[in-house]
């Protein structure tokens, strides 16, 4: 589902985000994205969604090299792609519900079927109730559930979550890791990048690391056997 082959990201001739990284995530795998800040996390985990380009090697997700895509398809890849960042950038402006709605209205979904899907994904992560709530209304860990929610509306084929509990508290971060097994539970590929050493002590699905750019181990098992 996703492969790197020899994948490198150079901003400048000594200043690489990435160098020379290889892995493979399987279709319907749960993986933790385990390193430091600075380790190359987040620019992996914008290169699966074509935010940013390899300088060298190549990046395949779904079958497509991410080096080669011309950004007219970029919205088609996107489409079944779930994307979570530890800021959430709702519209405050609504209600959750419409937070919700807004990724199947862009991509002209009938109105009554994005409200029924949306309510549907609320009632997933625990606020189907707090619909008609505003993002300033709910708690820190409640609007993270809300941008899982807008991610899984479009029924993606994979998730990728950067940092979704960072800055919440351990309650708040175990519902929103709750959700998100959940949803590999029922097939969805996760990616799931943290820096939280308490999250991975608990994490039975592999876990890669990265240090300083370079690819650390990219088959260790967290949790308990």
């Amino acid at each position: 589902m996703i492969e790197f082959q020899s994948v490198s990201k150079q901003y400048s001739s000594d200043a690489y985000a990435l160098r020379d990284v290889s892995l493979s995530i399987a279709k319907g795998e749960l993986v933790y994205l385990a390193g430091p800040s600075g380790a190359g996390k987040s620019t992996l985990m914008k290169m699966v969604a074509a935010v940013e380009r390899p300088s060298s090697g190549v990046v395949t997700v779904n079958g497509q090299d991410i080096g080669r895509i011309k950004k007219a398809g970029i919205p088609f890849l996107r489409r079944n792609l779930g994307l979570i960042f530890q800021h959430q950038r709702l519209l405050n402006d609504r209600n959750i519900l419409a937070n919700v709605m807004l990724p199947l209205l862009v991509t002209g979904a009938p109105r009554g079927q994005a409200e029924g899907r949306a309510r549907a994904a609320l009632d997933k992560v625990g606020l189907g109730e707090r619909a008609r709530a505003l993002p300033l209304e709910l708690s820190g860990g409640e609007q993270q559930r809300v941008a899982v929610a807008r991610a899984i509306v479009n029924r993606p084929q994979i998730i990728l979550a950067d940092e979704p509990t960072a800055n919440l508290d351990r309650a708040a971060a175990d519902r929103v890791l709750d959700a998100l097994r959940a949803f590999h539970a029922a097939g969805v590929t996760c990616l799931i990048s943290t820096h939280d050493d308490t999250v991975l002590d608990s994490a039975q699905a592999r876990v890669i690391r990265l240090e300083h750019g370079e690819l650390a181990d990219a088959g260790h098992v967290g949790g308990a056997a």
